[in-house]
């Protein structure tokens, strides 16, 4: 982790500003491959010297950083600066095709992978269309046989 911070004293407390530069190691959420990159996070916090003034009661709802014992804790500040810059969902990259949903098959190996799916609503028609193939052999020998008569 790298920190480029600024420190200044302001009249509420001390304000902490800068970037942090974090190495986030991963996996794709697509592909499972390993992710490693830097990220850059911008930080801007107010640690308080009275983190409860009197008479705002509403402060509850909001986080608050103290100057505890004259010093300020930054892990509290840092983590939540950064987890909310982290991707949901990371990838490897934009186009990742990631894995196929019934085998696992890796689809950036094999570009062409794909299964036939049949809908088994379907398959009741498929039996009749079997049927009517055979029936259409014999309703075209019929058929004929009506016309020569």
């Amino acid at each position: 982790m790298d920190l480029q911070l600024r420190l200044e004293s302001v009249h509420d407390g001390i304000l902490v500003s800068g970037t942090v530069i974090v190495s986030i190691h991963g996996e794709c959420s697509r592909c499972l491959d390993p992710i490693d990159y830097d990220l850059p996070v911008d930080v801007q916090e107010l640690f308080m010297f009275d983190a409860s003034p009197v008479g705002d009661e509403d402060i509850e709802d909001e986080q608050v950083y103290e100057v505890r014992d004259e010093e300020i804790d930054l892990e509290p500040m840092l983590r939540d600066a950064v987890l909310t810059q982290l991707p949901f969902q990371p990838v490897c990259r934009a186009d990742c095709p990631g894995l196929c949903a019934q085998c696992g098959a890796r689809l950036e190996d094999d570009p062409d992978h794909h299964h036939e799916v049949l809908d088994p609503r379907w398959s009741a028609l498929e039996g009749l269309l079997n049927s009517a193939d055979q029936g259409s052999d014999t309703s075209d020998q019929t058929t004929e046989t009506r016309e020569e008569r």
